[in-house]
């Protein structure tokens, strides 16, 4: 009995225990398969998600596709236009309702006007750091050897640095101006330009902050850091940076204006394609920035030597007329010698014009604006005389002087010849009867000298002899002694002889030659004339070793005549830079970015000859009148200091033995 019952027991347990665990199995299954499910579930629902996605990506709905597009400059290396990402709206289509005007005057005046003075100011202050540069190395060099020059050195670097500081700030307003001209009158365009170039004015907005700080620095920390040697070299390296920090200011800047002639890094609709370097190195970017290098160092020096040459004409002392006219030197030495090469640099600038647009070059040298060209030759020319002028002027009161006074009027006579060719036009406006009496549009003799061959020549020539003028002048009082003397100057002569027999062959042969080979001459001819300044500059400086002085420089005895000239070159200048700016931006015609934005507005006309004549004139005399200005107020905090007259030493040039 007890065993059924115990057999029972253990059946009902065994029965339970099974029952359980079919119970357990079935939630484990039931699990299992929930899980299973679920996976199943989420990865059809991912798949589904992913089709879906795909669909509407195909369908334009998902992610926007990145669509490319050719730049209107660059090309790859087999010569097709390079590819971008399109990553900035098309260039707008102005219309009137997109420009604001004054009633008072045309936008386009008022905007050339602020445009235009900015530029000169600008230039001004870039250039003056060169100078004081300069002067100051050359016053650190000479501190051991002639301690009195030094200091005479020093001064007047920082002298040029208070006028530059008060300069400065006046720049600075006038940026401001120019800002606010663009975005009130011309809004529509100045929001396409910034659409482009919103890092570059970041970093041009930091750079001038940087600029300042280090100008600051360099300006008031130069009597603390003046009699320490040490201290006294990592001043003037502040002046290095001061100088490279400028540059690449004046770079940034100019690639807004290069951009606007011959844009780079946007397709035909004027659409950015994502690489901002494109759009500042566009073609012309590097000959304008060399250009105007050269440019803002004669202006400066034209600016420099034209206010020292007023207070030497209204000297009251003999030692003040002896310092401001060594001033009047070292100013006139630094202009001449960026006046020298800014021909080939204006050479470099059209090359690349032509090589971007021919018919830009063809407007420019041969259309509407031919006649612009003429004025600007005659403006060369008169630069060059002046410094001539002024050389041959100077040599009179160099004693030693009357063995090369002699040759002064040949080297005249050649400008005269060679200035009558450079300024010849090609073809010139005529009424029918004028040109059935000439014969035609060109004169049969002169309109041979209205070719590039001809002026090539003339200008290479007349480049040559202002070289020679210089390196006559250098050795004025020069008695030279090192034993190969016969041999320097039989060398320094068949260098020039030499140089100026290629030109005139090159330029004579280039009439035998097409156009197209005719421009390739311009290049040995350029050679040959940088050949003379670095050669014979060199073998002239060899050849004052050990040399003997006939006499002290008698500063403070420049003829009326050779300061007069000081004035004219300065004068000239300033036209000439508004006359170039013109020139440049009025080749652009009826756009605002050459053939991407078109300048709708009323003003988009080119001025006439007579016109842009008056416009010019008036900048000229308006920033001038703002020179005075600003060195009036330059002058309100300097001290009275008795002016001295670099006795007994030679002018800055000489003292290279």
């Amino acid at each position: 009995m007890l065993g059924k019952q115990k057999r029972k027991y253990g059946a009902l347990s065994f029965a339970m225990i099974m029952a359980f665990a079919i119970y357990s199995l079935s939630g484990f299954a039931s699990d299992a398969f929930a899980k299973e499910a679920f996976a199943g579930q989420a990865f059809a629902e991912d798949a589904f998600a992913k089709e879906v996605h795909a669909q509407e990506a195909a369908e334009g709905e998902g992610e926007p596709e990145i669509e490319w597009s050719q730049d209107v400059f660059y090309k790859d290396w087999e010569g097709n236009p390079l590819k971008g990402p399109v990553s900035g709206p098309p260039a707008p289509d102005l219309d009137e309702s997109d420009y604001n005007t004054y009633e008072f005057a045309p936008s386009r005046m008022i905007l050339w006007i602020a445009n235009q003075q900015h530029l000169y100011f600008g230039s001004f202050v870039l250039a003056v750091p060169i100078f004081c540069m300069i002067i100051e190395f050359v016053g650190i060099r000479t501190r051991e050897s002639d301690p009195i020059m030094s200091e005479k050195y020093d001064r007047l670097a920082h002298d040029l640095m208070k006028v530059s500081l008060t300069a400065y700030s006046w720049t600075a307003i006038l940026g401001g101006i120019l800002l606010f001209t663009f975005i009130t009158l011309y809004p529509g365009f100045f929001k396409y330009m910034a659409g482009i170039f919103r890092p570059v004015m970041h970093i041009y907005a930091l750079m001038f902050l940087a600029e300042s700080g280090v100008l600051y620095v360099y300006y008031y920390g130069w009597d603390k850091m003046k009699d320490d040697m040490f201290l006294k070299w990592i001043h003037c390296s502040l002046s290095v940076l001061l100088n490279l920090i400028g540059t690449v200011l004046m770079y940034l800047a100019n690639s807004w204006a290069t951009f606007m002639q011959a844009p780079g890094g946007i397709d035909e609709q004027g659409r950015f394609l994502g690489n901002i370097w494109h759009a500042i190195h566009s073609t012309l970017w590097n000959p304008v920035g060399v250009h105007r290098i050269l440019g803002n160092i004669v202006f400066g020096g034209g600016i420099v030597g034209a206010y020292a040459a007023y207070h030497y004409l209204t000297a009251k002392t003999e030692e003040e007329r002896a310092h401001y006219d060594w001033v009047c030197y070292v100013a006139m030495f630094i202009a001449i010698f960026g006046l020298i090469p800014l021909p080939f640099a204006g050479y470099w600038l059209m090359k690349e014009v032509y090589a971007f647009r021919q018919q830009m070059g063809i407007t420019l040298m041969g259309g509407i604006m031919a006649w612009l060209f003429i004025i600007q030759a005659v403006m060369i020319g008169l630069l060059f005389f002046g410094a001539n002028s002024y050389l041959h002027n100077g040599m009179s009161r160099v004693k030693g002087s009357h063995r090369y006074m002699k040759y002064a009027k040949y080297m005249i006579l050649l400008l005269i010849i060679c200035f009558t060719m450079w300024m010849t036009p090609h073809t010139i406006v005529m009424t029918p009867a004028e040109l059935k009496a000439m014969g035609g549009a060109q004169h049969p003799i002169v309109g041979h000298f209205g070719v590039m061959s001809a002026k090539n020549t003339a200008v290479n020539l007349m480049i040559t002899c202002t070289v020679l003028c210089f390196l006559l002048y250098q050795r004025s009082n020069k008695k030279i002694n090192v034993p190969w003397a016969t041999i320097g100057n039989c060398w320094i002569a068949a260098i020039f002889v030499g140089a100026a027999v290629n030109i005139i062959f090159l330029g004579v042969y280039g009439y035998f030659l097409p156009a197209n080979q005719r421009v390739g001459l311009s290049v040995p001819q350029v050679t040959t004339t940088l050949t003379t300044l670095f050669a014979g500059t060199a073998i002239n400086i060899s050849m004052f070793k050990d040399s003997e002085s006939y006499g002290e420089i008698q500063w403070g005895t420049q003829s009326k005549v050779g300061t007069y000239a000081i004035f004219l070159m300065a004068i000239s200048f300033t036209w000439l830079m508004g006359l170039m700016g013109y020139i440049r931006s009025a080749v652009r015609l009826f756009w605002h970015v050459t053939e991407v934005v078109r300048d709708n507005s009323v003003d988009a006309y080119t001025l006439t000859i007579g016109e842009a004549g008056k416009m010019l004139t008036f900048n000229t005399l308006f920033v001038w009148t703002q020179f005075v200005v600003v060195f009036w107020i330059a002058s309100l905090t300097a001290k009275k200091v008795k002016a001295e007259a670099p006795e007994g030493v030679p002018v800055p040039a000489q003292q290279q033995q």
